[in-house]
């Protein structure tokens, strides 16, 4: 059996005995472009379909049209005259009021109840590619992007950590989620319920995301089939939760980046959180040096991630009594618990580029320090 991302990659499950249904249907808005030097706009749709995800093709025409949104964002006519910020103004920004957010997946989707945990009033944007989701940021389609990047149980998503290294946005916060899978009946997901799936007399297939599991058991009519998903996924897809909780570990979190074409200022009013990357030159006891930078400042790390170089994945030494050793070099990304204002922080990067042959701030934002309930229904 195939084990998926245990931030929520999605799966059908044609079950053997019993015959699954029920009724669905949904007003949803699809995106699309409204032309030159115009960000993409929501508009309803009579047919009850749900919204599209953002696709690379749609990017690449946006960005093809760079100068013109920009040209476009800022024109003003002189006579308009900027409205004085009100109390209430502050409040509805600081949920997310008329901010846009990009995730990866389907209306319905964890990725969505995080970014809306993070931004309540925001408008939410699906896109069909992790990657998708970074261009749409920094193309100015949306505000923010909110991404996995570790599951309790599944570990790291790989995949958006070197994302990181590639686009130039900046972590500005942090989102943890408490991911409840459900199994559904004409529903959708398969992560972390290997399990219990394995008690079940039923076919697994494994999807790209939870919710795109759910909408095809919805669009297709699939009375033979279930799915894991989110329960808001149900509530979309008009599909019966049979049971809660499939995770096969109850204590199921995902913690999600997010990430925005400029960095917060960092403070000390509250506990914040850096991330860097790095690399290192050859050395004995190298790597020990690079951490000890950090407890020598008393200063806590919470994540050390090591990735393969892209452009420098293999290295061949020639040895001549044992033929040829093959290793890779690698960058290394860590999470530690100071802010960038403060000296010891400072300090401690600056005692780090004495030896590192690269090294990048990829953000310095406020720790999540809420608690991580089950996730509950949720609307945009």
């Amino acid at each position: 059996m195939t084990s998926l991302n245990s931030f929520g990659c999605g799966g059908l499950l044609r079950l053997k005995r019993r015959d699954l249904g029920s009724s669905h249907g949904v007003c949803c808005l699809k995106w699309r472009y409204g032309g030159v030097g115009r960000l993409l706009c929501a508009k309803p749709v009579e047919d009850g379909s749900d919204p599209v995800p953002i696709s690379a093709a749609e990017l690449s025409r946006v960005s093809g049209n760079a100068d013109a949104l920009e040209t476009g964002r800022w024109d003003r006519e002189l006579s308009t005259l900027p409205k004085q910020l009100s109390a209430t103004d502050l409040v509805a920004r600081s949920q997310g009021s008329n901010m846009r957010v990009a995730y990866q997946g389907l209306p319905g989707a964890f990725s969505e109840a995080a970014a809306i945990k993070a931004y309540p009033l925001c408008e939410t944007v699906p896109c069909e590619e992790f990657d998708v989701a970074f261009k749409a940021v920094e193309l100015w389609v949306v505000d923010r992007a909110v991404l996995p990047i570790e599951n309790s149980s599944g570990g790291s998503i790989h995949r958006n950590y070197d994302l990181l290294l590639c686009h130039r946005l900046h972590i500005v916060g942090e989102v943890q989620l408490a991911v409840n899978h459900c199994l559904m009946a004409l529903p959708g997901a398969l992560a972390q319920c290997e399990f219990k799936l394995n008690e079940l007399e039923a076919i697994q297939q494994s999807m790209h995301d939870t919710a795109g599991a759910a909408q095809i058991i919805a669009s297709d009519n699939l009375r033979d089939a279930g799915a894991i998903a989110s329960a808001q996924a149900a509530e979309i897809y008009g599909l019966n939760i049979l049971e809660e909780r499939m995770q096969d570990f109850s204590d199921n979190v995902t913690r999600f980046l997010i990430l925005a074409r400029e960095p917060i200022i960092p403070g000390t009013d509250r506990p914040f959180k850096t991330s860097i990357v790095f690399t290192l030159d050859e050395g004995p006891g190298v790597l020990f040096k690079a951490l000890a930078v950090f407890s020598l400042r008393n200063i806590n790390l919470t994540k050390i991630e090591s990735r393969p170089q892209r452009k420098r994945p293999l290295r061949v030494v020639d040895d001549s009594n044992r033929g040829t050793a093959k290793y890779f070099e690698y960058l290394f990304y860590i999470d530690f618990e100071a802010s960038m204002v403060e000296h010891r922080a400072q300090n401690a990067l600056a005692h780090l580029q004495e030896f590192a042959a690269f090294l990048r701030v990829l953000g310095s934002y406020p720790k999540d320090m809420s608690k991580c309930f089950p996730q509950e229904k949720f609307s945009n």
